[in-house]
């Protein structure tokens, strides 16, 4: 069987994009239904600035991700940065609801940016987990920590 080839850019690119695509759709579904279309892109810069930055941010981290999946082969004690970082990353938003809350946003922040997060960080796990061998990873990085 021969090994898959794996393009960091490409793939990380398919994965922000589905992954900013759903949250997207996430947004604007939650906004429609509480009968305020788009208010979450107005206040968080307008629907233009919002779209586009929205993709590039789930672009970056789509392919830094990758990046990073890909590099813990190598170096298999990466995937305990990545926890790290995924759970700094996690109380950043949890922040910035609790911020959103207050600024504009309401109680619903929390089912519109943190459900929203959720539902990314969900999708996100499963591609990867498709695509590469995380649990390996995960216990081949444990394994060599406690060499």
């Amino acid at each position: 069987m021969m090994p898959v080839k794996h393009d960091s850019l490409r793939e990380g690119a398919r994965l922000g994009f589905i992954v900013a695509t759903s949250i997207w759709i996430w947004l604007a579904v939650v906004d429609a239904v509480v009968g305020q279309p788009f208010r979450t892109f107005t206040v968080l810069g307008g629907f233009g600035l919002f779209t586009i930055l929205h993709y590039l941010f789930n672009l970056t981290y789509g392919v830094v991700i990758v990046s990073a999946v890909h590099g813990a082969v190598r170096e298999p004690s990466l995937v305990i940065g990545m926890a790290f970082g995924f759970l700094i990353i996690e109380f950043a938003f949890v922040m910035v609801t609790v911020l959103l809350s207050h600024m504009g946003l309401g109680d619903l922040a929390w089912a519109r940016i943190l459900g929203g997060n959720l539902i990314g960080v969900a999708i996100a796990f499963v591609i990867l987990s498709r695509r590469h061998r995380l649990r390996d990873e995960v216990r081949q990085a444990e394994e060599e920590e406690n060499e």
